[in-house]
C-alpha cells in the first residue's frame, strides 16, 4: 500500500483528482483507499459515475492520461482471476443501476450493470416474474456476475446469464458507448465481454431474457458416496426426462479410511475396480447429496417429483426449500477456488483424478448435471503443491476435453502457477482486446490468458 499511497504525490494527481470530482460529483471521486484493491493490486483513484456520459468521460480522461481502468460491481469476486499490471482508476458502476421501464409482462428487461441481482429480482417478481439467474455470490451486481461469467444452479435449464442475453451496451477505452443486440449487430463480440474481467468494455447496462416465477418449486435430495455413484445417478435422471430445472452436487472434503469391502458384496467390489483407485483410499466421513430442482405446477412437479423419488430406490426426500449448501460455492476466503467444466460423462473421472492428486477428498459442488463443479484447496498448501495438482488433474481433463481454472487463490499461489491452463478462444479474445482496447488500458493483464 505504500507504493499507491505515495504515487499520489507525483506531478498531476491533484489535478485528475479534481477533473474526476467535476465528472462524476464531489462524493464520488477520492483517492483510493486500503480497501480499493483488485486481485491483490492497489488502485490509485476511485471513481463512481451517475450515468453513462459520466463513465464515458472518466474514459475519455484516462486515455488522455495514458491511464488504466479496473469496473467494479459490488466487489463480489474482485480477487477472481489474475491481478491486473496496474490500476490507476477502478470505476465503480455502482451508480449505473436501474430497471427499464417495461411493459408488465413483457419478456425482456434491461438492467443497469451496477444493480445487484437481488434488487431485480425483488423488482419483478412484484409482477411474477423472474431473472432466471441465481449466481451465487451475495450481493453481486448484474454487471459484476456477467463480467466474471458466473452461473447458479438454473445454468442447467436456462443457460448461463451470458446465455440469455439479448442486449447490451458497454464502453469502449476509449469512451465510445457501443449497444448490441435487439436488431442492432454485434451481440457475438459483446457476449466475449461476459468472463472477461472487465479487460474488454466497461458494462453499462444489459437486456436479459424474463420468464414467469414458477408456480411450484420441489428439491428432491438423495445422499451420497462416491462420484461413479454419482455418475450413474445423473446419468438415470437424465433419461427419465423429468425437465430439471437443476441438478447440483454437493460432496464434502472432510474424510475417513474407507471401509472394507465385504467379499460376499459383488456390486461394491464392481465399483471398487474404478481405474482410479487411489482416490478412493480415503471416502468422506459424511454422505455429499444430489439434489434436483423441479419447477412448474404444483400437479406437475409433485407427480415428476414422485417418479424421482421411485427411480432413486427410495431413498429421496422431497422438500419445498433448497438444502443450506444451494448456490453456495464450496471455498472459503483464503482457498484456492477451482472451477472444473468436463462432459458429464467424465464428471466422476475429475472428481477421482482430483482427489488422487491432493491426496484426499476435498470439497466439490455445482451442477453434476452439466459437468460444472467448483472445488477448494486449503489456502495453506505450498504453490508447488498446487501445481502439481492443477497438472495432474489438468492432464486428465485434456483427454475428456475438460479443463480446470483457478477462480481465486493466495497472492504467492496466484503468483506461482497457470491460473487458466488450455484456452481454446483465446485467439478470439485477443483479437477483440486488439480491437475495444488497442493500448490495453482496460485491467491489462486480467483477461483469461494474461491480456
Amino acid at each position: 500500500m505504500a507504493a499507491a499511497a505515495s504515487s499520489t504525490d507525483r506531478p498531476g494527481a491533484l489535478d485528475i483528482t479534481q477533473r474526476l470530482t467535476e465528472i462524476c460529483g464531489p462524493p464520488f471521486a477520492r483517492f483510493a483507499g486500503p480497501a480499493d484493491e483488485v486481485a491483490g493490486r492497489a488502485a490509485r483513484w476511485v471513481a463512481v459515475p451517475g450515468s453513462p456520459h459520466a463513465a464515458a468521460e472518466v474514459l475519455r480522461l484516462a486515455a488522455r492520461h495514458d491511464l488504466t481502468v479496473v469496473p467494479r460491481g459490488a466487489g463480489t469476486k474482485i480477487d477472481w482471476g489474475a491481478a491486473p499490471e496496474q490500476v490507476d482508476i477502478l470505476l465503480d458502476t455502482g451508480r449505473l443501476a436501474g430497471i427499464g421501464h417495461q411493459p408488465v409482462g413483457a419478456p425482456v428487461a434491461e438492467v443497469g450493470a451496477g444493480t445487484p441481482l437481488r434488487a431485480v429480482q425483488a423488482t419483478l417478481e412484484r409482477t411474477g416474474q423472474r431473472l432466471a439467474v441465481d449466481a451465487p455470490s451475495p450481493g453481486a451486481t448484474v454487471g459484476g456476475v456477467l463480467a466474471a461469467g458466473e452461473a447458479g444452479p438454473l445454468r442447467h435449464r436456462h443457460g448461463a446469464p451470458c446465455d440469455q442475453l439479448v442486449g447490451l451496451r458497454y464502453l469502449t477505452a476509449e469512451g465510445e458507448l457501443v449497444s448490441a443486440g435487439g436488431g442492432v449487430p454485434g451481440l457475438d463480440l459483446a457476449r466475449l465481454l461476459c468472463g472477461s474481467q472487465g479487460a474488454l468494455g466497461v458494462l453499462v447496462s444489459a437486456t436479459l431474457r424474463v420468464q414467469p416465477v414458477p408456480a411450484s418449486r420441489l428439491w428432491v435430495s438423495r445422499p451420497v458416496w462416491t462420484p461413479l455413484e454419482v455418475h450413474d445417478l445423473v446419468r438415470a435422471i437424465l433419461a427419465a426426462r423429468l425437465d430439471p430445472a437443476a441438478i447440483e452436487l454437493d460432496l464434502p472434503g472432510d474424510a475417513r479410511p474407507r471401509p472394507r469391502i465385504r467379499p460376499d458384496d459383488p456390486a461394491a467390489a464392481a465399483r471398487a475396480r474404478h481405474p482410479s483407485m487411489a482416490g478412493r483410499a480415503r471416502v468422506p466421513s459424511r454422505a455429499g447429496s444430489l439434489v434436483v430442482l423441479l419447477e412448474g405446477g404444483p400437479a406437475d412437479a409433485a407427480e415428476r417429483a414422485e417418479r424421482l423419488v421411485a427411480l432413486l430406490d427410495g431413498e429421496a426426500t422431497v422438500t419445498h426449500s433448497p438444502p443450506p449448501w444451494w448456490r453456495r460455492y464450496p471455498f472459503a476466503p483464503g482457498d484456492t477456488a477451482l472451477r472444473i467444466e468436463v462432459p458429464i460423462t467424465d464428471l466422476h473421472a475429475a472428481v477421482y483424478a482430483l482427489r488422487d492428486a491432493a491426496g484426499a477428498p476435498v470439497p466439490v459442488r455445482g451442477s453434476a448435471g452439466l459437468g460444472v463443479v467448483h472445488a477448494a484447496l486449503p489456502g495453506s498448501l505450498p504453490a508447488d503443491r498446487v501445481a502439481s495438482i492443477l497438472a495432474a488433474v489438468r492432464g486428465v481433463l485434456l483427454a475428456r476435453k475438460g479443463r480446470c481454472v483457478v477462480l481465486s487463490a493466495p497472492p504467492t499461489v496466484r503468483r506461482a502457477v497457470d491460473l487458466w491452463g488450455e484456452l481454446t478462444g483465446l485467439p478470439r479474445l485477443r483479437a477483440a482486446k486488439a480491437h475495444l482496447d488497442p493500448h490495453h488500458r482496460l485491467a491489462p493483464g486480467r483477461l483469461p490468458g494474461g491480456g
